[in-house]
């Protein structure tokens, strides 16, 4: 194997986990700069409607480029456990086949998301005020969808044999980038929501470049022509594991979705502030996501091996390190989450200051409950390791029928603290699932019910 790959079936699975997550997490980092960044320089420059108009457009982001992303998670379980295995030659086949299957699925997504953009705004009762912004600000984003397969697909590839630092440098060269062009755009050339997408495509162009320049270069995925060529038992197994977690994310952005427009429909001070505080969920998950990226990982490789007990092992690691981050990271947010937030708005004081306190009140009710998100995605990660992306899709339905339950019934008992909470109850719904999951699979597998 060549050095910039990582066998994680041998050695301490608390340092392998740790040192795997540490570059995922500087790079998911540096990722979320993306949003957070096109957050701060409109809210600053442009005002409280083209932040409104850009931050609600986060959930039907997420619906379309979240299905290429789960495609691509699902791919690289593959890879990991031949890895694992040691088998190269099904490896090899596995990539190519899975270049081949994300190419027809983003062609599709594309025609799909550009053709219903609109009615689906209309659906989310989105605000007069930012309906025109948010089509424009999304039809851009929607053009750079092969960039985000490309790139997830790619450093799913890298990361599956053991490379999370190119991954790591394709983000933090993406995220500086993004920088750079966002104050270009916007600040100085003034294409408001127009500069701020263009920014993104661009930086997600080169993230998902020095990817593949990577994956290139890399000897055991150097793959010839006969490796593109679809077979039944690789592409249905490629298909069987991808799909799951494809359509997992989608059903749990279709509650986001619900709860959008149940937020869209409170008013454009309090969707200002919702908004506001969404831009900094992404921020606060980063923990939790590189975590369960390495858990993964190294579940996927050692199930590939027939190491079940470094299996069990890592995932009480994983737990740990995760509940031990989730309160730290809920701390930080409730302490300093008000400044946080306030770097993101410049308009007139009295819609600030109204803006800022229901974004605050937010993102401690996130904060509170975060340790369940954390949990949620280290045992959903393991699961997917071991090959079962089924109980992961379900616990997606699970969050789907949690947030839009809270999303419609809470606010007339609660108000607002009832759409508050939506979030922590599709949270938890969905990780009492997936923990019984886990150790009903592990179960299977120990008593034969379940062959390696």
């Amino acid at each position: 194997m060549a050095s910039r790959t990582k066998d994680m079936t041998h050695g301490s699975p608390t340092k392998l986990i740790l040192f795997f997550a540490l570059p995922i997490l500087a790079g998911n980092l540096f990722q979320q700069f993306y949003s957070l960044v096109d957050t701060l320089v409109v809210g600053r420059v442009e005002g409280v409607t083209a932040l409104a108009a850009v931050s609600s457009a986060g959930w039907l982001d997420w619906t379309v480029l979240g299905l290429a992303m789960g495609l691509a998670q699902g791919f690289a379980i593959q890879i990991a456990q031949s890895f694992g295995a040691g088998d190269e030659r099904e490896l090899r086949q596995a990539a190519g086949q899975s270049i081949v299957l994300a190419a027809f699925v983003v062609v599709g997504l594309e025609i799909t998301a550009q053709a219903l953009l609109r009615p689906v705004l209309t659906l989310m009762n989105t605000p007069a005020d930012t309906y025109e912004l948010t089509c424009t600000y999304l039809r851009i984003i929607f053009g750079g969808l092969p960039f985000v397969m490309g790139f997830n697909l790619f450093a799913g590839f890298l990361r599956s044999v053991g490379n999370s630092r190119t991954p790591l440098i394709a983000m933090t060269t993406a995220a500086l980038c993004n920088i750079a062009l966002d104050i270009l755009f916007v600040a100085f050339f003034r294409w408001s929501v127009v500069g701020v997408a263009t920014a993104t495509v661009m930086s997600q162009a080169l993230s998902c470049t020095i990817c593949l320049v990577a994956v290139l270069r890399l000897p055991i995925l150097r793959l010839a022509r006969s490796d593109f060529r679809l077979t039944r038992s690789i592409s249905v197994r490629l298909i069987r594991l991808g799909v799951p977690v494809a359509f997992q994310n989608f059903i749990i952005s279709v509650g986001g979705l619900v709860l959008q427009g149940v937020v869209n429909a409170q008013g454009f001070i309090f969707m200002a502030g919702y908004s506001a505080a969404s831009r900094l969920q992404g921020l606060i998950e980063l923990g939790g996501v590189a975590v369960g990226s390495a858990v993964g990982t190294f579940t996927g490789q050692n199930y590939g091996a027939k190491k079940m007990d470094r299996v069990r092992l890592g995932l009480r690691r994983s737990a740990q390190i995760a509940t031990g981050l989730a309160i730290l990271v809920a701390a930080v947010m409730i302490i300093w989450g008000k400044p946080l937030l306030q770097l993101f708005i410049e308009d007139d004081p009295a819609i600030v200051e109204q803006v800022l306190a229901f974004g605050y009140r937010f993102l401690v009710v996130m904060s509170s409950g975060l340790f369940a998100l954390y949990l949620l995605i280290v045992y959903r990660s393991t699961l997917q390791g071991l090959g079962d992306t089924f109980i992961p899709m379900i616990s997606g339905v699970v969050e789907l029928f949690m947030r839009i339950g809270a999303a419609l019934l809470l606010p007339s008992l609660l108000g607002e603290w009832g759409i508050y909470s939506a979030e922590i109850l599709a949270w938890v719904g969905a990780a009492v699932l997936l923990i019984w999951g886990y150790y009903h699979r592990m179960h299977l597998i120990a008593t034969g019910g379940q062959s390696l």
